[in-house]
């Protein structure tokens, strides 16, 4: 092999074609971008998450428990709180918080804290270090975002529970939490000594006990925590430090990076079937003068290579603008995911990312246009002089099965990066193998039956649209995947976004509550019914709960499973509160799935449960088995007499844990309540009243929550969007490449058209027929694949009824096809405007 005259043959030959060469390679550049910029995003996320881990957390040494810890939990604490430099703890709780001043009240996150936490990071705040004087004089420190709802200032007041207070300060960023986490309860900051006579902290009030701990500096706490291990177990704590913190932070959001280079790669694999069409039409052109080389003496090795040196050079071009693209990209993605991460995100070149970046370019280019090149290879002397279009199979060239399974080996390889195991990768490998298949059978399908009952009594020029798409050098197969599957990308997207939205929207029907009142002592319970009658508005449910803890599970207790570890019974089953009621019958969200209901037992008689499912299964518990509760520290008996089936979906009162009435009706308790109010400016008032009237009354409104729900998915959904763009602007550059690789082609049906009297008006309609057809079967083969891919999520993952929105399918085909209808008509005016003598000079 002359390598250096192949070098040369193959820039010699690339001088009339380099600007269609690169053509080719464009499809790629945007699926290299989209890689380059999220393994550069993730690389800069691990950077700042190993930096910022001391802030996320706040301490060295984090305990937490989800009920008051019992005395020998806190001898415990206090054995750690000894060996520390400082220490704070910290209730949290959800309550309401009201504006005088707005006549307006919220859903809160009240944090009481006490001692001088965080003792790693800020809490920002304006006025500016304003947080360094919490505890120093009556006052509470808010989020800005409830400043802004309620246009609130600082040193206005606000109530909580039967206290008031002054703003001290509005909380602009917390460590570790995210912006949008806030969304939902934002966060207000008090000192704990403050809540005395508050009312906040009474029987059933859902409280989280945090301990936060400052150890010496040279103090091995991963090693002392893991020595613990046990012991924290039987106590129920949950302990965190930098070290974990810092590895459940980068998992979690790992993933989420991985699911995002993943849909660059799908981006990117639209662009390997792009560049393997366009290859193939180059050879197509190319075969003469592949010929005429051969008459001259050229080997068919040698010509194979020529047109292999052309492509890797260009892939290489192309990674590097991919690389570059991606490069700025990354400097973008911050903006838009900075609310959804706990961290402050940085922006910097990964150079290993680019280089990853440039390879890709060079690698897809070579795997991908080596099936068209193997045609060069059969290329004789002898087509000089007899042109054939006929193509060969590369099903019979033997070659040809290595570099297919070169190509599976590729993106399984690709794949398995990203994933955690090879199950994963397998199912994401299989599932985008179906999809390219299911897009090409309904590609080719579609072409076969128009062929075959081909509408012969359409007008003419539909008639000659239609034809086109099964005519040579069409691009049926390449266009319908590369906008069918970013269509089915986008459209997954915005109906799975409309079935979580759908989910708590089903608190609008009439017959359902959308207000939910709880923390309601038994005390108030009367007076409370009474005032939601007097306004009009009916209790629609009334609910005794029972806060209680899994003691043993026949007979083991979570002593027993801490000694020994073979135990079937988890140890998380003994871990938090159970708010559990009673009741004598099923109610319309339940079902029996085994046993039989018991609704009242006798004072004396032993207590009888129901189960939820999935909590059944996940303490390995079933009908018949005996459970022991700590009441209140009292110790309850009980058997298993029932399984049931609970719809979770529902919008009222479900428990995973239902006692029969006769056992614990007399236990220390509060209530639940739920009301149906019919607008917001009802419900905002009936607010007012609950927290003027009953200070330590939490209120949930579903109309507020469907709001902030909205917005929380709307930036993940962008976050989505952005990344599922690539996929539809690689379909369009795909569209465009196509259409001006076969401009020549178009260019001599355009003559022979306008030869045989066709006008220029006609042409287009023929032209914009032919693209509509396109633009609709990609767009509604894409919108069923979404539609299933959506089913089996709602069904399987969310467990949730689908009913899909006909608007939004519509909207999104009309779009569809429209743009592709518009691309395919600019990309096809220079041949539409080609008149007959050119075709002629030309030859």
């Amino acid at each position: 092999m002359n390598w250096k005259w192949l070098f040369l043959m193959a820039w010699r030959d690339s001088r009339k074609n380099r600007s269609r060469l690169f053509l080719f390679i464009s499809s790629i550049i945007l699926g290299i971008a989209a890689l380059v910029a999220m393994n550069s995003f993730n690389m800069n996320l691990k950077k700042d998450i190993d930096s910022q881990a001391a802030e996320l957390i706040g301490a060295d040494l984090e305990l937490e428990s989800r009920r008051l810890p019992d005395a020998e939990a806190m001898r415990f604490i206090d054995s750690l709180k000894a060996l520390s430099d400082d220490y704070a703890k910290e209730e949290r709780f959800m309550s309401m918080i009201r504006f005088p001043k707005a006549d307006g009240s919220r859903l809160v996150q009240v944090r009481a804290i006490e001692g001088g936490y965080p003792f790693y990071g800020n809490v920002e705040t304006n006025p500016q270090n304003s947080f360094s004087a919490f505890g120093k004089e009556k006052g509470v420190f808010v989020e800005n975002s409830l400043l802004l709802q309620f246009n609130a200032k600082v040193q206005d007041s606000v109530q909580l529970g039967n206290n008031s207070y002054l703003i001290l300060g509005n909380v602009l960023s917390q460590p570790g939490q995210a912006a949008i986490a806030g969304a939902m309860a934002p966060s207000v900051f008090v000192p704990i000594e403050q809540l005395e006579n508050s009312g906040l902290q009474q029987t059933g009030s859902r409280i989280e006990y945090h301990y936060y701990f400052k150890l010496p500096k040279n103090f091995q706490v991963d090693k002392k925590i893991k020595d613990l291990e046990d012991r924290i177990t039987e106590l129920q704590l949950r302990a965190s430090t930098i070290q974990t913190t810092k590895e459940n932070t980068g998992r979690s959001f790992e993933d989420m990076a991985s699911f995002m280079e993943l849909v660059g790669f799908v981006a990117l694999l639209l662009g390997c079937i792009g560049v393997s069409s366009a290859v193939q039409i180059y050879v197509r052109e190319k075969l003469i003068s592949v010929a005429v080389l051969r008459c001259l003496g050229t080997t068919a090795k040698q010509a194979f290579y020529i047109f292999l040196i052309q492509f890797a050079g260009i892939g290489l071009l192309g990674g590097i603008i991919g690389a570059i693209l991606g490069s700025l990209i990354q400097y973008i993605i911050p903006i838009v995911m900075q609310d959804v991460l706990p961290v402050s995100l940085s922006t910097g070149v990964s150079w290993w990312a680019i280089l990853e970046g440039i390879g890709l370019g060079v690698v897809i280019a070579v795997l991908f246009a080596l099936l068209p090149l193997m045609a060069v290879r059969n290329i004789s002397p002898l087509n000089s002089i007899r042109v054939s279009d006929k193509e060969e199979s590369l099903f019979k060239d033997k070659a040809s099965w290595w570099i297919y399974l070169l190509i599976i080996g590729f993106i399984t390889g690709f794949a398995r990066l990203q994933m955690d195991d090879w199950v994963q990768t397998l199912i994401f490998v299989v599932g985008v193998g179906i999809t390219f298949l299911l897009l090409y059978a309904v590609a080719k399908g579609f072409t076969f039956l128009v062929k075959k009952y081909f509408p012969k009594k359409w007008p003419y020029l539909w008639r000659q649209g239609l034809s086109n798409l099964y005519r040579p050098n069409n691009q049926t197969v390449i266009l319908m995947i590369s906008i069918g599957l970013g269509t089915a990308l986008i459209a997954t997207m915005f109906l799975v976004q409309d079935l979580l939205i759908n989910r708590v929207r089903i608190s609008s029907e009439q017959s359902q509550a959308n207000m939910l009142m709880f923390d309601i002592q038994p005390s108030q319970a009367d007076e409370l019914k009474s005032l939601a009658n007097t306004e009009g508005y009916p209790i629609l449910e009334a609910v005794p709960i029972v806060t209680m803890q899994l003691q043993s599970v026949n007979g083991t207790t979570l002593k027993d499973v801490v000694a020994d570890s073979t135990n079937e019974v988890n140890s998380r089953a003994f871990r938090g509160e159970i708010r559990a009621t009673y009741r004598d019958s099923l109610t319309s969200s339940e079902s029996l799935t085994s046993g039989k209901f018991v609704g009242k037992v006798g004072k004396n008689d032993t207590a009888s449960v129901s189960l939820d499912k999935g909590y059944a299964e996940n303490i390995k518990v079933k009908v018949g088995d005996r459970l022991e509760f700590n009441v209140q520290g009292l110790i309850v008996p009980a058997k298993v007499s029932s399984i049931r089936q609970v719809d979770w979906n529902r919008f009222q009162s479900n428990f995973r844990v239902v006692f029969a009435s006769g056992t614990i009706d007399q236990a220390p308790q509060f209530y639940l309540m739920m009301t149906k109010v019919p607008t917001e400016i009802e419900s905002s008032k009936f607010q007012q009243k609950i927290v003027n009237s009953f200070p330590n009354v939490s209120v949930i409104d579903m109309n507020a929550v469907l709001k902030v729900l909205q917005e929380i998915l709307d930036k993940i959904g962008f976050i989505i969007q952005f990344m599922g763009a690539f996929s539809i602007l690689t379909g369009i550059i795909v569209l465009i490449s196509s259409v001006r690789i076969s401009k020549f082609q178009r260019i001599r049906e355009n003559v022979l058209l306008r030869t045989l009297g066709a006008s220029r008006k006609q042409i287009y309609l023929i032209t914009i027929s032919e693209y509509l057809f396109l633009g609709l079967l990609s767009a509604l083969t894409g919108v069923v694949i979404a539609l299933v891919a959506s089913y089996l999520l709602a069904i399987f993952v969310f467990e949730s009824v689908f009913v899909p929105s006909i608007l939004m399918i519509l909207i999104l085909i009309f779009l569809i096809v429209g743009l592709t209808v518009i691309v395919g008509l600019i990309n096809s005016l220079a041949v539409i405007n080609k008149s007959p003598l050119e075709a002629l000079r030309k030859e």
